[in-house]
Order: C-alpha cells, then structure tokens, then sequence
C-alpha cells in the first residue's frame, strides 16, 4: 500500500472508519500471520545490551571483574564473565534460552537485583512501564465490508483479554529488571482517516496517561504518530508507512516493526527486473501467454503521497527496462469500487496489457479480479506493495479464474501449522485456554514480542534514546524460513543510514487454487498460496533471475513441523 501523509483530503471517504486498525497494522507489521519474535543467541541476539548497571550507571555488558554481575547481562555473558547465577525455572540452562515451546526464543537475562532507577523516563516507574494500546471504534460499516469475506470476529474486549494474557506471558520468561507493564487499552475517538481525532486522542493519551509508549494507532493518517512524537512519546506501529525523514525528523520516537513502503518497492522492483522483464507473459492466460510482458499499475491511491510513491515506482520500473504501459489509481470506497474496477478493467485491456502489478488493500482485488472475467480478459496479477493480498483468508475470496494467475513478492513468512507453532500455539501452551482474540492474535503478539525482546537488552535505564540504542547497536536477528529478519538502524543492508523499520527479507510466493489447508484463521478451504524454494527469503540485492513461479518442485503453502533445524523445543505447559 501506499504511504499516507498528514494532510487533510477533503475526498477521503468517512465511511473507512476502522479500515486502518484492522489492515493498517498488517501493513506495517507485514507479518500477520507470524509470530515476530526477538531470537536468542550469541550471534543473533536482536537487543544488543547496552547501558546500564543497576541504579542507572553506564557500563558495558560483561565487562565487569570476573564474577561480577552488570545489567543487562544474558546467558553467554555470564559464562564468560565466570558469573553464578540462579536462573530459575524460566531458563534452559542447557540451551541458555527461556524455557518456551519457540525456536526464535531469547536467550536467558540474568535476574535483577538492585536498585532499577526509578522513574528513568515518562510513563515509568521503579514498579510499572505504562503501554497505550490504540483500538479502532467497533461496529462501523467498512468493518463490516471487510471482515465479510473472512468473517473475522474479534471484539475490542477480547483483544485486551488476549494482550493481558500476553504479556503475563512475556514477563514469566523476560526480564524486566522488577518493572511490570501497566497495559492501558484506549479506543480511538474518530475514525482512520481522521487527523483532526487522532492528533485530540494522541494529545489526551500523552496529558492524562503519560506512558513510556503506545503500540498501534488509526493507520490511515499520520497524525496519531506525529503529535505523540512532539510530546515527545515513544510509539510503535502507529502510523502508516511513511517518507524516511518523517521518522528522521521524529526520532527517536516513531518506530515500525514491518519493512517500510519504500523498501517493499525496492524488492517488488528487483523482483521483477531480475525475473520477469523481457520475457513472456508465460504466467498469464491463453490470449498472453506467448506475448512479451506489458507492464500495468493498478494502486490505491489514499492521498497526494501515494502518487508520489507510484511515481518512484515507475521510475524504478523504467530503470529496469519495463516502463507501465497503463495506471489505473483507485480509492476504496464500497459505493464506487465496481465502477472503478470496470473502468480500470477496460483500459488495462484496451492498452494490452498482459501483467498488472497491483500495490493496494485485500479487498479491492474481489472487484477487479471479477470484472476481469466478466470482460474476457485473464491477464497476470503481480502481488507488489499490498496488505494482506497476500493471505490466504483472503485470496479465498478473489474471483478464481483470475487468481490462478497471482504470483509475487511477500514478506511474510512460510507458514507452519497454527496449532503447533506460533502465537495461538503459545498462547495455549501458557493458558490453557484457546486465545478470546483467537483470529487475530498474530496481529496483537508482534507488539509485546519485540516491546520485551528489547527491554531486556536494554537493562534498568528505560527512556527513548537507551530504546534506539538498543535497536540501532543490534545485530539483525537470525536468517530463517519460517520468520522474518529484523534490524533497525545502519546494517549495510539499505542505503538508507538510519533505518526505523524491522523487516528487512522477503520471500516469492504463487496462488494454487487446488491446493487444500487451513487459513490464516485456522479455517479449512480450497486455495492456498505456495511459497518458492519452500520460503526462502532474500536481502534487497539478493533476488534470484530463475523464474520458479508455479512450479510445484520444492513449494510449500504449510510446514506441518519447522523445516530443517527450526524445530522448537518441547516443555510442560505452566497451565497443566
């Protein structure tokens, strides 16, 4: 999708009252059916410890005498520094990671003692971190329009039960240095679009509940984002993707956990470029398949800094040799979506266009993939810069005849059976009990994932810059098939030098509408994606020229156990 500026459009439909908390977060996230956790490891740990000892004095981790303990210090330092230390139930001492059913699991903190500081930072105090979580208004009719598709049910409610639980989770098995998080659900006053309400709520939220950081917002506007950042709030996920000096200018205060729009094109356009450019449209219907590639844009256009962002995606597209014959720009409005698709339908047909790259939201393609197959046209759908196309819940519901023909680029990961593996896993595995938020919970874990992973590298001296140095100092975590990898700050990775956005590979995936599984919500159907190569994922520069789309040799839509050596460990349940 593309960014969204602050401004104020006088066109943008009120009726998207909600449409940003349900897909913006997905967008950001660019994970929504993963677990997105901090690993474990001495040559993969994510929080890189950084600044304190306890009572607030710098120092380097393991730096101290032999046998002396400073904060933060994890499992390996402690070897090192000939430290004894009483792990307790929470940690493997065999492995040196917490004691968790999860591969990606951190490695054990050594337990605080001491004096922690205090009030270090806003929103903190010697006991609590106070955490905002933003919730969208329920009950609006583009939730409605939304969710029909994939009859999603969560309530506000049952997102807060789950987050609660949640994060009792994370502080059985993290260290928070004797601090508990302060969880502070609030539910927005206007709607996604609505930059006059977010920036009231975000100001009411820094005034009256002064937390250390708040986690999503209305993700259509980045209002929300830009007047917690000027009182000076940390906040992740609240904002959707955004120009790389937005966040410069805000640092260190506005943070995504996903890859951020500029770099999903980065890939799409490589991805292209390296596979598909100057060849024929050998993924398309009969009437193409033998035609060389004619490249058509089809986007959703949500404000003025969408266009600048197709622009720079043609731009890239001519450097590659494959300038858009057809631009087609949509907005998503339920009353005028069908006269768009036909419209757009047409002219893409009438220009020859036999491959369609579209950059938008997961509803808008049951419109234009129908009106395709009612005007006799079946050309190739390239999945570029979307949300949640690229999950099966939703692809169900695309007009099939078309889908056959969707392949792309994803960053989401490979997908392992949600009973065994993942958020809905753990969460049973620690309660007990099937999470109350069960369709969504990959949408809410992320949040706490990556909010405890630092926080324990980070040690006692909580405030917004010992946050950034964390991320920043930190090594991306481990390469795998199964998660994203994830690093902030300058890795050589992007040109970029100070990168506010997590996930940094992606991997190729291609729509099978015989093949037969469980969706992202656990429901059984017809129709799942395959991911190339099993999921293997590439760095921008990595992407390979060998065009593997739809062939079956070594896909996969579901591991039912972790490949190769991404297999979790086994442990009795807390719950019994």
């Amino acid at each position: 999708m593309q960014p969204v500026s602050a401004e104020s459009e006088a066109k943008k439909s009120t009726t998207l009252k909600r449409f940003g908390p349900v897909i913006g977060l997905v967008a950001v996230v660019a994970i929504g059916v993963g677990v997105l956790v901090i690993s474990g490891g001495t040559d993969d740990e994510v929080v890189a410890p950084v600044s304190t000892e306890a009572g607030g004095s710098s120092s380097t981790p393991g730096s101290g005498a032999p046998g002396e303990v400073t904060y933060p210090m994890n499992f390996t330092q402690a070897q090192e520094a000939g430290v004894t230390v009483d792990w307790g139930t929470r940690c493997d001492t065999t492995t040196g990671k917490v004691a968790v059913p999860d591969f990606f699991a951190s490695q054990c903190y050594v337990p605080f003692t001491g004096d922690n500081g205090g009030a270090t930072a806003e929103g903190v105090t010697a006991d609590e971190i106070t955490i905002v979580m933003y919730q969208g208004q329920p009950g609006d009719p583009i939730m409605a329009y939304i969710t029909d598709a994939v009859q999603v049910s969560d309530t506000n409610a049952q997102a807060t039960e789950t987050m609660q639980n949640l994060l009792k989770y994370y502080e059985t098995y993290y260290e928070t240095y004797g601090r508990s998080v302060k969880f502070v659900p609030f539910v927005g006053t206007g709607n996604a679009l609505d930059e006059t309400a977010a920036r009231a709520d975000a100001v009411r939220i820094a005034e009256e509940i002064k937390p250390f950081m708040v986690w999503g917002g209305p993700n259509l506007n980045s209002a929300f984002g830009d007047e917690l950042a000027a009182h000076k709030i940390l906040c992740m996920s609240c904002t959707p993707s955004q120009p790389h000096e937005f966040y410069v200018q805000r640092d260190p205060y506005v943070w995504g956990i996903g890859g951020s729009g500029d770099q999903a094109q980065i890939h799409e356009v490589e991805l292209i470029k390296k596979q598909l450019v100057g060849k024929n449209a050998t993924h398309a219907g009969d009437e193409f398949v033998n035609s060389p590639r004619k490249f058509g844009s089809l986007y959703l256009e949500s404000s003025a800094s969408s266009k600048i962002s197709n622009d720079q995606f043609q731009k890239g597209m001519a450097d590659a040799g494959a300038s858009v014959a057809e631009t087609v720009a949509y907005a998503l409005d339920p009353g005028t979506i069908q006269q768009s698709a036909s419209q757009a339908i047409a002219k893409f047909k009438a220009a020859g266009v036999t491959t369609i790259v579209f950059d938008g939201d997961p509803v808008a393609p049951r419109d234009f993939t129908r009106e395709a197959t009612a005007q006799g046209y079946f050309p190739e759908w390239f999945i570029g810069n979307s949300a949640l196309v690229d999950v099966n819940a939703f692809a169900r519901t695309y007009d099939q005849a078309q889908w056959k023909h969707a392949f792309g680029y994803t960053s989401l990961s490979a997908r392992l059976a949600p009973e065994t593996t993942g958020a809905y896993a753990l969460y049973k595995w620690f309660t007990g009990n099937e999470p109350p938020a069960k369709d969504t919970i990959a949408l809410l874990a992320p949040l706490p994932a990556v909010f405890y992973a630092v926080l324990q590298g980070m040690g006692p001296n909580l405030s917004p810059q010992t946050w950034k140095e964390a991320l920043f100092n930190a090594e991306p975590t481990r390469s795998a098939v199964t998660q994203p990898s994830l690093s902030w700050g300058n890795k050589g990775i992007w040109a970029i030098k100070d990168d506010y956005h997590g996930v940094d590979d992606a991997t190729m995936i291609w729509w099978d509408p015989a093949a037969t599984g469980l969706d992202e919500i656990r429901k059984p159907g017809v129709g799942m994606y395959q991911f190339v190569d099993g999921g293997e994922r590439y760095l921008p520069g990595a992407w390979p020229s060998t065009d593997k789309f739809f062939d079956p040799t070594g896909a996969v839509t579901m591991y039912d156990t972790a490949p190769g050596n991404e297999n979790a460990p086994t442990y009795p349940s807390p719950a019994g």
